[in-house]
């Protein structure tokens, strides 16, 4: 029923309004959205046989926890991603690359990125979860190469909602 008291915590697709090349955006909201909420980012991930992104989302922080959640849509192997994806952890860049199911826990202020689904054979959902109620992101391109640099068109990369002075990491681009 239209005009019903808590017709407003039942949210449906809402496109941002720009392509997005994953895939379809089911949604993403912060405090803006809904008073009170923390950011969520929620969409699908299609089939792709090598990478969207050359680069991958780059080295950043967040100012609160964030959640990676990779989930598969096999319901007879709900295990099995149907895909890869690599993640690089820490300042020192470990790489870790996710084939499973899988929730990925990032403390406060934890450099992780490049963050790139390398190969998807089957659909899957990715959740993106900041325990904030905005969006928070500073990044690192000091822990990448001068080549992977240049290749980010950085006007799409930028810091956001982050206080001055939150890194004694020079920020070359």
């Amino acid at each position: 029923m239209p005009g019903n008291k808590y017709d407003k915590y039942f949210l449906k697709n809402d496109p941002p309004p720009f392509k997005f090349i994953m895939g379809p955006i089911l949604q993403r909201m912060d405090s803006r959205k809904i008073t009170g909420s923390n950011f969520y980012f929620i969409h699908w991930v299609l089939p792709h046989e090598k990478p969207r992104m050359e680069i991958g989302h780059p080295p950043h922080i967040h100012s609160e926890a964030e959640l990676l959640i990779h989930i598969g849509t096999d319901p007879d192997n709900p295990d099995d991603l149907g895909a890869e994806v690599e993640i690089y952890m820490g300042p020192e860049q470990e790489r870790h690359v996710i084939t499973e199911s899988t929730v990925v826990f990032l403390p406060p202020n934890f450099i992780h990125g490049p963050w790139n689904p390398l190969k998807t054979v089957r659909s899957w959902i990715f959740i993106e979860i900041n325990q904030g109620t905005q969006h928070t992101e500073k990044f690192y391109p000091q822990l990448m190469s001068t080549d992977q640099r240049a290749k980010l068109d950085w006007k799409f990369w930028h810091d956001e909602n982050m206080s001055e002075g939150y890194s004694n990491m020079p920020n070359p681009r």
